[in-house]
């Protein structure tokens, strides 16, 4: 729990400007230093080094952010779908189906969309025929 709170503060502190107005005057005092030191490896390892650190932190970060947002959506049209009365509920673990009964659901939505169906058939379920 903590780290996904730390996980989140940093996230909304690392996206704002001024975060990035910080990173763009450390990489500029970097580069007006170079000729203080002749531009030698040590000088270019710093930079090198530091940034890929960061980026392997932030990549962590940033699939940490990702994984909550997917999770708060996922329940946000769970909801929807829940409280809806015409949707179909087979939609609700869609993330319990394999890959091709994803394609055909998908497929049927697709013709149902270029029909202008509205999905609704006479009792026929047809994301649960999908799963099937």
């Amino acid at each position: 729990m903590k780290f996904d709170r730390f996980a989140q503060w940093l996230a909304n502190w690392t996206g704002r400007p001024l975060s990035f107005g910080v990173a763009l005057l450390l990489i500029l005092v970097w580069g007006v230093s170079g000729p203080l030191f002749d531009f030698n490896d040590t000088w270019q390892l710093v930079i090198n080094t530091s940034t890929t650190i960061i980026t392997f932190l932030m990549v962590f970060l940033i699939q940490n952010t990702q994984n909550r947002d997917n999770d708060e959506l996922h329940i946000k049209i769970d909801e929807l779908l829940r409280t809806t009365r015409r949707a179909h509920k087979a939609l609700l673990d869609l993330e319990d189906m394999d890959p091709a009964q994803l394609h055909a659901l998908r497929k049927q939505y697709q013709l149902m969309g270029e029909h202008g169906d509205d999905g609704q058939t006479s009792g026929k379920d047809d994301a649960r025929d999908a799963k099937e």
